[in-house]
């Protein structure tokens, strides 16, 4: 990793340029840099790091409708070419939304990939409803944190596991039981849930299974070539990969703006330090929220 000049292209149609103040990490940037997602990527280099973003638009692309120049937003960089961890990025018109006045740059840098992937998983892939029970794995962590509030805010009953130091916090977001995963095996629960989500991606597929209801989903952020097989066969199994929709995403800020939705930032570090502090996550200290780099 190094920090490099570049120029940005001119958007493309159907495409937004914007000057980044906040980006914010998540695994998917270092198992990119490990070549986990070449299949889907592409293996050329050098290229741009970052996916969840905001900032200012710049420029708008051909047929362009949502945003204009000026226009403060947050959301995702193009999947293939990345780049949020800059002063400027390309986006896809449909993987942004407008920042609301009363969510910061940096709380709305947060909010993209984790709560596009809880999106898909619950409400997409689980058809999640009032009233059901959900079992989320790794309720502490971003995309666990975001299921935890989408979820609630669904109208569901949300249980869940996470280390002993993140219980505390997961019950402030109104969990109904909290499980020590270092304590309690998942899978001896007796109560059983119509949805469990696997936001840490360690349950293996048929101890997701075990813990359904007698009709249930078993929605995964782990989607290996393996689980997207058994899908096919099977309608309980529902691996995800995060697409964000523009409907998606302005449900998702209205939530930010009226109901509070945010994740708990741990660290904001200038641009300049954002290689060691991407190195130091990707070495496993884990941290109490999200990381967050100050770029504009």
């Amino acid at each position: 990793m190094r920090l490099e000049d570049f120029v940005l292209d001119a958007p493309g149609k159907g495409e937004v340029a914007v000057g980044v103040r906040y980006a914010a990490i998540n695994p998917i940037d270092w198992k990119m840099r490990d070549g986990m997602m070449k299949i889907m990527t592409g293996r050329s280099f050098p290229r741009g790091m970052g996916m969840d973003l905001s900032g200012v638009v710049t420029a708008v692309g051909e047929g362009v409708t949502r945003f204009a120049v000026g226009d403060a937003v947050f959301g995702l960089a193009r999947f293939k070419q990345t780049g949020a961890l800059g002063e400027a990025a390309l986006a896809k018109e449909v993987a942004l939304a407008k920042k609301p006045e009363e969510v910061s740059f940096e709380d709305a840098a947060c909010l993209g990939t984790p709560g596009v992937t809880a999106w898909n998983g619950l409400l997409d892939k689980a058809k999640l409803k009032a009233g059901q029970s959900v079992f989320i794995n790794g309720c502490a962590g971003a995309v666990g944190e975001a299921a935890v509030q989408i979820a609630r805010l669904a109208g569901a009953h949300v249980s869940g596991n996470c280390s002993a130091e993140g219980m505390d916090r997961a019950r402030s977001l109104g969990m109904a039981e909290v499980y020590d995963y270092r304590v309690t095996d998942a899978t001896k629960i007796v109560e059983k849930f119509d949805v469990v989500f696997d936001a840490a991606g360690t349950l293996s597929t048929a101890s997701g299974l075990s813990m359904l209801r007698k009709v249930g989903t078993f929605t995964t952020v782990d989607p290996t070539p393996a689980r997207f097989l058994r899908a096919m066969f099977d309608n309980r199994v529902k691996p995800i990969v995060a697409t964000p929709r523009a409907d998606l995403l302005d449900t998702l800020a209205h939530a930010a703006r009226d109901k509070g939705f945010r994740l708990p930032i741990a660290q904001i570090v200038p641009l300049c330090d954002a290689i060691a502090l991407i190195g130091d996550i990707e070495g496993g200290n884990k941290l109490r929220g999200k990381a967050v780099v100050a770029i504009g």
